[in-house]
């Protein structure tokens, strides 16, 4: 047992040891964290990461031991009380700093990761602005100029109806909408295309957006409407499609329905849509298990099922 008259000659002495030592630590564990972990350990260089842990230890020795002989008195120093007093420290120190840095990365990575979905849904969504049918607005627009040439009252809503669908498409799309500004787009969508195909197709369409609080993601529910009328409408016996959404307890519910002919030739505007398989990523990163869909064939029925929780 250490002579109390030890402590009292070497009180100064001690603190300013144990002050030391525990800076030597601080400064390990950040040595670590930000040089020897991503310099050697990310690098894979076992040999080089021991052989500079050990040098490290070697010079704490060295510090250890000066500064012993600085500020101590009347013991003489030995390495085994340095190694028992210094060793789980210095690992705890160690392996500190190694798991801070694997922790930060691991932030930062997913960080990066999500600012990568981000930037690829801003992406997806501009080429989906500029993905709905150019037929249907040239079908559109040429509808408009027979009106104009009879000067049909039609011509004048059927303007703002594309104006608005214009707007909202290029303005109003950049983060969270209201569900009702989404049905409004939809409607003057199904509207447009209802002019442009008079009576050789059937569109029935209900839409109940709720609560004036709900919001959805921009443009999430039109390739499916754009998708019924690509498949739905020219070389089919009876053409029609029904289109519909209700929202219930914050449960959206939004059903498409279209009659299809697999047997059909008619060759299909390749650019019409982003493809069902972009919506389904598109939904899976936005709303991962909040949602679910269906898209099954049923007789000569086309038919998509979404259910979206919105809050």
């Amino acid at each position: 047992m250490p002579d109390p008259k030890f402590f009292e000659q070497n009180r100064d002495g001690i603190t300013y040891l144990t002050t030391i030592n525990r800076l030597i630590l601080v400064i390990l564990f950040y040595v670590n964290a930000y040089f020897l972990t991503p310099k050697l350990y990310y690098r894979k260089n076992p040999w080089a990461f021991i052989l500079t842990i050990l040098a490290i230890f070697s010079i704490l020795l060295l510090v250890d031991y000066t500064s012993f002989q600085a500020f101590i008195v009347g013991v003489p120093y030995k390495v085994t009380n340095f190694i028992s007093f210094n060793f789980f420290p210095v690992l705890f120190a160690l392996t500190g700093g190694t798991a801070y840095r694997l922790i930060i990365d691991r932030i930062q990575m997913e960080r990066r990761e999500k600012d990568k979905v981000n930037e690829n849904l801003k992406t997806e969504l501009s080429f989906l602005r500029s993905q709905v049918s150019p037929h249907f607005m040239f079908n559109v627009l040429n509808n408009m100029v027979a009106m104009a040439r009879l000067k049909s009252a039609q011509l004048e809503p059927s303007l703002i109806k594309l104006s608005s669908l214009l707007r909202y498409m290029l303005y109003e799309t950049d983060e969270k909408v209201p569900l009702k500004k989404e049905v409004e787009y939809l409607q003057s969508y199904i509207d447009l295309q209802q002019q442009r195909f008079g009576s050789s197709i059937k569109i029935r369409s209900k839409m109940e957006p709720g609560e004036a609080y709900l919001e959805i993601e921009p443009m999430l529910l039109i390739p499916f409407v754009e998708n019924a009328f690509k498949h739905g409408t020219g070389m089919i016996e009876n053409a029609e499609i029904i289109v519909e959404l209700k929202v219930e307890k914050c449960m959206l519910n939004f059903t498409v329905h279209n009659k299809f002919n697999e047997n059909s030739g008619e060759m299909k505007d390749k650019t019409s849509g982003i493809g069902l398989v972009n919506v389904q990523r598109r939904l899976s990163l936005l709303y991962d298990t909040h949602h679910s869909l269906m898209i099954t064939k049923q007789s000569d029925w086309f038919v998509v099922s979404l259910q979206i929780l919105l809050c």
